[in-house]
């Protein structure tokens, strides 16, 4: 017990400590955003969960129940409860939880996860750290992305809840849709920087009243 409260201390402690890959742009994303046009934020720390399983064996079955569910073909989104799963390929997925996710679902999701594979061919590996998470909403932001994504994301055809890899700016994202005006974007940590001040380049001409 006493083991427990000193590793929980510590962990709060580092958790007070730590800094996300877009923190230093804070104020610069909060600058750049504009209310009810297009605002952009950095929503860091969750919880992601890399899984390599066979989605049709048991043991898929199983992290299916963990996760709430698999997709099944590429731009569905799976999951249950807070969890989202995105297809990346046949037999590989990402699911993304609240940071919170790390200390619920039975322990953590990423050891229920592993529970559930159970020894068996596959793999869960924590990548939380690996990837920081965008959020774009507003009535102009699908005309920012537009910019410099080559999806076709007209709302007819890229609806919410739909999730795919591509490029925005040239960096590799996994863009979802996760309302009529509203994405998440999410790049690895190491070209969060460069992606921030790209999206923040194409909101600029929106910064300012449009010309009658």
């Amino acid at each position: 017990m006493a083991n427990t409260a000193a590793l929980n201390g510590i962990n709060n402690g580092l958790r007070g400590i730590r800094r996300s890959p877009a923190s230093h742009l804070a104020a610069a994303l909060e600058a750049g955003s504009v209310e009810g046009t297009v605002v952009l934020g950095e929503q860091p720390f969750q919880t992601m969960a890399g899984i390599r399983v066979d989605p049709s064996s048991g043991e898929g079955a199983r992290v299916a129940a963990v996760a709430g569910s698999l997709p099944v073909r590429c731009g569905e989104v799976g999951g249950a409860d807070g969890v989202n799963v995105f297809w990346l390929g046949p037999s590989e997925f990402l699911a993304v939880a609240p940071e919170e996710a790390h200390d619920s679902l039975g322990g953590n999701l990423i050891g229920s996860l592993t529970a559930a594979l159970g020894g068996s061919p596959g793999q869960v590996v924590d990548l939380s750290a690996n990837r920081t998470t965008f959020e774009l909403s507003g009535i102009r932001a699908r005309a920012v992305l537009e910019k410099g994504c080559s999806l076709d994301l007209h709302p007819s055809s890229f609806l919410p809840g739909t999730a795919l890899s591509t490029e925005v700016g040239n960096i590799p994202v996994i863009l979802e849709k996760t309302g009529e005006e509203s994405f998440r974007l999410f790049p690895r940590a190491s070209f969060a920087d460069f992606l921030g001040r790209w999206l923040l380049d194409a909101m600029r001409e929106y910064a300012s009243p449009e010309v009658p």
